[in-house]
């Protein structure tokens, strides 16, 4: 029940990432909220299925609180990038004072209270039974099912402001960048699958059901004007058909073997068909967009700012949420113009420049982690545990892969896929939590 609420709070307020969003307030509040209760309830929880999970997350907590700590005078004069801000006391004729090591200590405070997203889905995750999971797939699928709508209102003309998120005049959904709105819909695209063949059992209705839902999904995208989103989604259906072959092989096992390919090549063509008529129908923004908007955008233009910012910052790093007041004063004139810089558009080298080689250390152990696991949940046959660890590896392939481009996993709605994923991706090789003496009545559990 409180991770549902927690989903209905993210729809609604959790699509933006920026600070000075009145949907932060509310998505921290009710996250904070479901914590307590969480708490309160003294659900058992499976600390073995969450274990891969709660120790990256731990470790983005720690980095994040240890950036607030104030250091001495001759700690903090000695990290590089640090000389332009002595000025300040010397002219006040004022002692140097004791200073955090993030430069703009009030971005580093929210990019640690933004944490309480992912650490709440995560407790309230290992409070989950593993039969639940399937209830929370569909709510999942719901979940984006929702935003599509929300989309394709936005695509029809119908009202688009949302006084929760900063986004105005994009086909977003309920987030305020509509990149981070395909990623969403490109997830989707892998929940429809998961949802259709539940459990190894016969999909029956679902399977047209999920069909038709990939198909809106991937014409939604296309409708959004997210460039970066066509390469998500093309990914997505790749791995949508490899979540979908295993249990279609034993659906139709009894059928003769030319059933599964004609039916596959079916299921391709109708997409097709129905991408090139949105084509054709000049639907297709995404499209348009990536004929007409030029490749040299801001995002290659500080390229190389960005990458002198992380020289100049190493090995300490700069403090998390502090790209754009410093990417100012490292801005050439060349770059200058009326709208602002606000991430390096790029989450890997921005997360370098914040946190340092802390922050890279643990990047590439996150990563390495998610490629060893991913590794055993799509190798062998699809057992009891894979067919979810194959969907959270996948779900966070497209978040890795998006991250390239942008900034999504700094939206609270990500960061709570992200963690999803992450849970079932490390549940795998967790045993199954026996559920003989329960203490508590079903109606006190989490979902």
């Amino acid at each position: 029940m409180l991770m549902m609420v927690l989903l209905v709070a993210l729809w609604i307020a959790g699509g933006a990432s920026r600070a000075d969003v009145p949907g932060q307030i509310v998505v921290r509040a009710v996250a904070t909220l479901c914590l307590v209760l969480f708490c309160l309830t003294g659900t058992p929880i499976s600390a073995a299925r969450a274990r891969p999970a709660a120790i990256a997350l731990a470790a983005a907590v720690l980095i994040a609180l240890l950036q607030l700590v104030p250091l001495p005078p001759a700690i903090w004069t000695a990290l590089p990038g640090r000389a332009p801000f002595l000025a300040a006391a010397q002219l006040a004729g004022e002692p140097q004072p004791w200073r955090p090591l993030a430069i703009v200590p009030s971005t580093a405070l929210n990019a640690f209270l933004s944490l309480i997203v992912p650490v709440t889905v995560l407790c309230l995750m290992s409070g989950i039974e593993r039969r639940e999971d399937p209830l929370l797939v569909k709510a999942l699928l719901g979940f984006v099912l929702a935003s599509a709508l929300a989309g394709l209102l936005q695509f029809s003309g119908g009202a688009s402001n949302n006084p929760l998120l900063n986004g105005v005049g994009e086909i977003s959904g309920n987030l305020a960048n509509h990149n981070h709105f395909a990623l969403l819909l490109a997830i989707g695209c892998l929940l429809a699958p998961a949802w259709a063949f539940r459990d190894g059992r016969q999909p029956g209705w679902r399977a047209p059901v999920a069909l038709g839902l990939i198909l809106v999904f991937a014409l939604t995208i296309l409708a959004s004007g997210s460039r970066a989103g066509m390469a998500l989604g093309t990914i997505a259906l790749g791995c949508a058909l490899l979540l979908a072959w295993a249990p279609l092989r034993r659906t139709l096992a009894r059928y003769p073997r030319w059933v599964l390919p004609v039916l596959l090549a079916g299921a391709i063509a109708l997409i097709a068909i129905a991408v090139a008529l949105s084509i054709a129908n000049d639907r297709a923004m995404s499209v348009n967009r990536a004929m007409t908007v030029d490749v040299r955008d801001m995002r290659s233009r500080g390229l190389p700012v960005v990458l002198g910012m992380i020289r100049d910052y190493f090995p300490a790093g700069a403090g998390l949420g502090g790209f754009d007041p410093l990417f100012r004063m490292h801005e050439p004139f060349t770059l200058l113009k009326p709208t602002f810089f606000n991430h390096a558009h790029d989450d890997f080298l921005e997360i370098v420049l914040d946190t340092g080689i802390v922050g890279a250390l643990a990047l590439v152990a996150a990563i390495g982690w998610w490629l060893v696991a991913s590794v055993r949940a799509w190798r062998g046959a699809a057992d009891i545990d894979r067919p979810l660890a194959r969907l959270g590896s996948a779900m966070l392939l497209l978040v890795l892969l998006a991250s390239v481009v942008d900034y999504p996993a700094r939206t609270p709605i990500v960061m709570a896929l992200m963690t999803i994923a992450a849970v079932w991706l490390g549940g795998q090789a967790a045993p199954i939590r026996a559920t003989t003496d329960e203490t508590l009545p079903r109606s006190s559990r989490t979902v």
